[in-house]
């Protein structure tokens, strides 16, 4: 068993990326809200306050990688669920490429023989290496980066906290009394708008959940979320204190820079300098860790082939690491590093994922209310948190009308690619249908081309599923049914029932599954009763026996008195 990561490490992956936000969020929450900027980030704390409940409810009732793919998947139709994966790995992909290429500029900054576009791919590669030598591996460069980058941004605030002591506030007034564009309202909104990105890597923790040691996710939102309240709004603050609102637009790209150079010289710039490299390339690592996890569940899932479940001796999906720097070196190459285009990608798909994991918990509480949990969000809480989101998305589409179409451009392709593999039985035979009309006299070319086509359906078709039962409610057995012939391409079902020393089978349940069976002509429905205990050793058992991994096993929702936990039964999901 791979070794699982502890407090220290699960926060400093994730915690890089949201970390890291401050280099920028503060600058950009003044451009758009002024001297307001700081009230902007505190809105901005409160929604994500209320997004560590929603985050914990839904991954303390399903703790599984996959994030808001996860949570849909195991309450919702697997297309709405594979909506979810694709924003999610497309703002991966963005924000790997923005933080590589933004890590790489800072040092270009500070040493301007370094080229951006080869230094940036470099950056990358290196990062895809660290993370197929393992997740352990890779988590203790995270914690250097981390822990060297809170160092520095305390440092930065205490010089200038010493300095507006030193010069007093002539220039927080002289801001304050700047009139605002818009009225303060407008500022407020544009602000909180622009400055929602500055939680962007909350939901990567999610994405890793199997990786941590038991109760450590809970920790790591809550160690994030001290670290943007704390943060975020401070800097913007004493911005305000020390410079002019005037010359925080001009340097937007380089504040913290700006402000150590104005408190304390060239070496505390210098200082900001590179730890702005280390910690933008941090985030680089915490987007290979978040996709590495979402995309296995997406290939166990067979929403991605399956050949990116090929692991190394240390258990690393190296397949998925490679795809992942490939489309990223491709988009760099492509926009040349234009933050403009990325942004548009990254700002709409990453609210998006915020907004459908409020959907997911929300979908939880409907149709899961039985299944155990450690912490639940109000449902005050709930709306609040969607509706701030959706909000900061208008916002955004309206400061940046562009960043819409530049977003569906890589939304189209990459959802494409998913459902195809959603939908490729019905693509096949599409296909077959299509040949017989090109090829009426069945030539060479078209038995060639059919014998593809019906192996590919064939191989698709064959994989098994099973649902666990231990009652005999013929309608529930129906929706059971019903969801795998809408979400799922297989001609095969087993419906068990695990019967311990003593107990009978549920009165009339061979005979609902006969009926079931009639009912579904392209399903066929075998029914087996299996003597033991249905738990964890079970399903391995099974899963060994038949060949079928444990997450095309199905189970309805388990209630409080059921003794064990979601994750103690492998990937098994439920479906009722």
């Amino acid at each position: 068993m791979s070794k699982k990561l502890n407090q220290l490490e699960a926060t400093a992956i994730c915690g890089n990326d949201i970390s890291s936000s401050c280099l920028y969020v503060s600058a950009l929450a003044i451009v758009y809200a002024g001297q307001y900027a700081w009230i902007s980030l505190l809105v901005v704390a409160l929604v994500l306050f209320f997004f560590r409940r929603i985050y914990g409810e839904v991954v303390g009732a399903l703790p599984l990688n996959g994030g808001a793919y996860n949570a849909l998947l195991n309450t919702t139709k697997k297309s709405t669920a594979s909506l979810a994966a694709s924003l999610t790995v497309l703002s991966y992909m963005a924000t790997a490429v923005i933080s590589a290429s933004e890590a790489v500029k800072y040092a270009h900054s500070i040493w301007e023989v370094i080229p951006v576009i080869p230094v940036t791919i470099g950056l990358l590669f290196l990062f895809m290496g660290l993370v197929i030598l393992g997740i352990g591996e890779s988590s203790k460069v995270a914690i250097g980066i981390f822990i060297f980058h809170l160092v520095s941004l305390t440092i930065l605030c205490g010089f200038c906290l010493f300095f507006l002591f030193e010069n007093g506030t002539e220039t927080l007034f002289a801001n304050f009394s700047t009139p605002v564009k818009g009225g303060i309202i407008t500022a407020l909104f544009l602000g909180f708008s622009a400055a929602m990105l500055g939680i962007s890597g909350f939901e990567s923790s999610a994405n890793y959940v199997e990786e941590q040691q038991k109760g450590v996710f809970p920790k790591t939102l809550r160690n994030m979320w001290i670290v943007v309240t704390v943060f975020n709004p401070l800097i913007a603050f004493l911005a305000l204190c020390i410079i002019p609102i005037s010359t925080v637009v001009e340097n937007q790209d380089a504040l913290l820079s700006i402000m150590g150079k104005t408190v304390s010289g060239n070496w505390l710039s210098l200082l900001i300098g590179i730890d702005a490299a280390l910690v933008l390339s941090g985030a680089v690592l915490t987007s290979f860790v978040g996709v590495g996890g979402l995309m296995k569940r997406m290939a166990l899932d067979r929403i991605l082939p399956k050949v990116l479940l090929k692991q190394t001796k240390k258990g690393s999906n190296y397949f998925i690491f490679i795809l992942f720097f490939g489309l990223c070196v491709s988009i760099l190459l492509i926009t040349q590093g234009d933050l403009a285009k990325l942004a548009g990608v990254y700002t709409i798909a990453f609210l998006s994922v915020m907004i459908l994991f409020g959907i997911g918990n929300l979908l939880l509480k409907v149709n899961r209310s039985c299944l155990p949990r450690p912490e639940k969000s109000s449902w005050l809480g709930l709306f609040i948190g969607i509706f701030a989101v959706a909000s900061a998305i208008v916002g955004n589409i309206i400061l940046n009308p562009q960043y819409l179409s530049i977003f569906m451009e890589y939304l189209i392709p990459t959802l494409a690619v998913v459902f195809f593999m959603l939908y490729r039985t019905k693509i096949y035979k599409l296909f077959l249908i299509i040949l017989d009309y090109i090829f009426p006299d069945k030539n060479s070319i078209f038995l060639k081309l059919n014998k593809i086509i019906k192996k590919a359906l064939n191989d698709v078709n064959k994989q098994q599923f099973v649902y666990f039962t231990n009652h005999d409610d013929v309608s529930v057995l129906n929706k059971v049914l019903l969801y795998i012939s809408e979400n799922e391409s297989t001609k095969r079902v087993k419906i068990v029932t695990v019967l311990d020393k003593g107990e009978t089978i549920a009165p009339n349940l061979e005979k609902d599954i006969d009926t079931l069976d009639r009912a579904y002509p392209l399903i066929h429905v075998e029914f087996i009763e299996e003597s033991g205990v249905f738990g964890p050793e079970k399903i391995k058992e099974l899963s060994k026996r038949w060949h079928i991994p444990t997450n095309f096993m199905f189970i309805a929702s388990p209630g409080h008195k059921f003794p064990y936990k979601i994750q103690e039964l492998g990937e098994v999901r439920l479906i009722i």
